[in-house]
């Protein structure tokens, strides 16, 4: 059986369509799901080309500073963000997103497991700054 490499081609866009519509908001996104999507969005781009460790991570710096700006004159903010707009919560979802898409093909490109290190870290962490009893002001190390 032939199958025309027309056939394929539009198969191939139609897949790449449905992976960049919104995945449900219950659904955990995993941060395997976020690397393979990114890493098909830049190729099917020409992108790649571009996504060195240096340029990843000098757009994950402007993208934090985009981010700082919106807290910047905002003083202290409450948790849930309260008295946020919409809009001003959506705008934060964005960058943050930016932030978090630019770390993640960051680590992809210099071959590191975002998850595995993160959880490593959570554990080394753990050993650094130990429980302690809660009545007490809590003791950081440097």
């Amino acid at each position: 059986m032939h199958v025309s490499t027309h056939a394929i081609t539009k198969s191939k866009e139609k897949k790449m369509e449905n992976s960049y519509e919104s995945p449900k908001k219950s659904k955990d996104v995993s941060l395997k799901e976020l690397r393979d999507r990114l890493a098909e969005f830049a190729e099917a781009r020409g992108w790649d080309r571009y996504h060195s460790p240096r340029n990843l991570l000098l757009a994950l710096v402007g993208e934090v500073g985009e981010l700082s700006e919106i807290f910047q004159w905002k003083g202290e903010v409450a948790k849930g963000l309260p008295n946020w707009t919409a809009d001003d919560k959506e705008h934060l979802e964005e960058e943050l997103s930016d932030v978090l898409l630019y770390l993640v093909q960051l680590a992809d490109v210099c071959g590191l497991d975002l998850g595995q290190a993160a959880v490593t870290k959570i554990i080394k962490n753990g050993r650094k700054y130990p429980v302690v009893n809660q009545k007490t002001k809590p003791t950081y190390n440097n």
